[in-house]
């Protein structure tokens, strides 16, 4: 967008440590995604917000994977969230793991021990529970919480030593059992996890907790600004807790809201029950939020950072409504696809004064919204055509202005026709129409002088390619599946996914796998993934217009 935009608080921030020289001037954020599962549209918005202000103010990005849970992680995600990142235009100057750092946790766990910091509990997961006490009444004190130091480093390195069984013991942090904030009674920092890591192997069998080596993760790399969504807010002042006990780099902590938007779901626990229970195909599935498939439905990177840009970063959640990300996909596609015919409900249509056996060629821009068109390609015409059978009505209203008994049309590319007679079969249905063509019509040579109102796409019937078309909507039916009663998977859209055999013009059939195709007044469709010569595959990106929402309305 053209017009200046003013600051966000992140920037006011950042400009203002500049401003008063803290960290140097330095900007260094990270992406610290978990390897568990695929990346969505919400943590794009994370990406861009991250590795953008780097980019502003010539700073640096890490990607560090926070694979401390060996039980859930897998290579496999590791290396689609670097190909996701990737494909959205961002480059991280450090690739790292807090896996990196496992040695140095450890002997910050043995620091803070050494300082009556921390201590070695043998209480279940339920009695912690119940120690802890609630919002309004203060935890209590376990016979543990008095181990001493002593004690206390000579159980820590039994359990690295693999002495006991899961859940045995864990390491807390000694802060206070009554403090308004519940996340300061005395959290957990390490569990035991006898578990293969898929990158330290069996080396370890304690692990992490997230809170104990974010923060500490972030010191170690000199990370400026580590910013998380507001649902970390509470976690800052044990972050800064350990910061300040271990004396290490003062890293801070900045929160803003996370993306929540219309009509989809968010949670990776919801996604993952999508796909377990067979709802989508696949992570990729066009209709999930993962970026993998955005991607694999046509959007481009350039429409998700627009849509990141135009959403902004605020303090307070709100809900971003679905149909501003399919208009910059529309805005983007608009300028870059290239325009083909595509006929998905065919009827066949004969012009009966052209010459049988006769095939002619006709020129059509690729992109008539760049000077020059992008170039062209060429488009067989012949006697038989297919036509949409929405382009056809037996008895035409007042402002239809596509093809009825006595009517004309131009055919996109074309001539003039006019329809003359159509066949129905016995159902009702129309089987042919029957047209005559203006000889002297032909698009770029007309000196017919008729003029008329209407432009219909076709393909040739002897030339056309068949092809799979999906016409994807929108995966659930309510606004915030999330906030309904019952179990949200009863709000998914039982049309989300309809699939049509269609005709295409022999252009498509050498498609571009990643590029953008306008399928002429149908809509941007993109070649899938398993598309192949034996079997062509379009996925519908996005409507010509914003139906969806007036069907709402109605």
């Amino acid at each position: 967008m053209s017009e200046e935009k003013s600051l966000n608080f992140i920037e006011e921030i950042i400009e203002e440590d500049i401003r008063t020289g803290k960290n140097m001037g330095r900007v260094h954020t990270r992406f610290p995604p978990e390897p568990n599962g695929y990346l969505h549209i919400g943590h794009a918005k994370s990406i861009c917000l991250n590795f953008g202000l780097a980019k502003k103010y010539n700073g640096k990005t890490n990607l560090r994977f926070d694979d401390t849970n060996p039980v859930t992680e897998d290579t496999e995600y590791v290396e689609s969230i670097k190909e996701d990142v990737r494909w959205l235009g961002f480059e991280w100057a450090n690739e790292l793991y807090a896996s990196d750092y496992f040695d140095l946790l450890y002997a910050f766990a043995l620091t803070l021990i050494r300082q009556g910091l921390a201590y070695v509990d043998d209480s279940t997961s339920e009695e912690i529970a119940t120690q802890k006490g609630t919002p309004t009444e203060p935890g209590t004190p376990n016979t543990y919480r008095s181990r001493t130091v002593e004690e206390n480093i000579q159980l820590f390195e039994d359990m690295k030593a693999g002495k006991y069984p899961d859940g045995a013991k864990v390491l807390r942090a000694k802060i206070d059992l009554a403090s308004p904030n519940m996340l300061l009674r005395d959290p957990l920092m390490y569990r035991i996890k006898h578990a293969h890591h898929h990158r330290t192997g069996d080396k370890w069998c304690i692990y992490p907790m997230y809170d104990f080596a974010h923060g500490e993760s972030d010191s170690i790399e000199e990370i400026t600004h580590s910013l998380c969504t507001l649902e970390f807010v509470t976690h800052r002042a044990l972050y800064e807790w350990f910061i300040d006990k271990l004396e290490i780099f003062p890293s801070r902590q900045y929160e803003f809201a996370r993306l929540n938007m219309t009509y989809t779901v968010m949670s990776k626990r919801k996604l993952l029950q999508l796909v377990n229970e067979g709802h989508v195909e696949n992570w990729d599935d066009p209709r999930m939020p993962t970026i993998s498939g955005l991607r694999r439905r046509g959007y481009t990177p350039h429409s998700i950072r627009e849509f990141c840009d135009r959403i902004g970063i605020a303090k307070r959640e709100n809900m971003i409504d679905v149909s501003l990300l399919e208009f910059c996909i529309r805005e983007d596609l608009n300028k870059t696809a290239w325009r083909r015919m595509a006929v998905l409900d065919p009827v066949k249509l004969v012009i009966t004064n052209y010459p049988e056996g006769q095939t002619e060629t006709m020129f059509g821009e690729n992109n008539p919204e760049v000077e020059g068109g992008e170039g062209g390609r060429d488009i067989p015409f012949s006697r038989e055509l297919y036509i949409e059978r929405e382009d056809f009505m037996e008895e035409p209203t007042k402002k239809y202005f596509r093809l009825g008994p006595g009517l004309m049309v131009r055919l996109k590319n074309a001539y003039i026709i006019k329809c003359e007679n159509f066949v129905k079969d016995a159902q009702g249905n129309i089987t042919e129409i029957y047209c005559s063509h203006l000889a002297d019509s032909k698009s770029g040579h007309d000196t017919s002088g008729v003029n008329v109102k209407g432009t219909i796409h076709w393909v040739s019937a002897a030339h056309a390619k068949q092809a799979e078309v999906r016409l994807y909507e929108r995966l659930f039916q309510v606004e915030d599946p999330s906030n309904e009663e019952g179990d949200f998977k009863e709000y998914l859209n039982p049309e989300s996914l309809q699939v049509q055999t269609a005709y295409i013009e022999p252009d498509l059939a050498t498609a571009l796998p990643g590029k953008g195709y306008q399928f002429i007044r149908k809509g941007y469709f993109t070649l899938d993934k398993n598309s192949g010569a034996d079997k062509l595959v379009f996925n519908r990106t996005v409507t010509l217009k914003d139906t969806w929402t007036k069907a709402a309305k109605k």
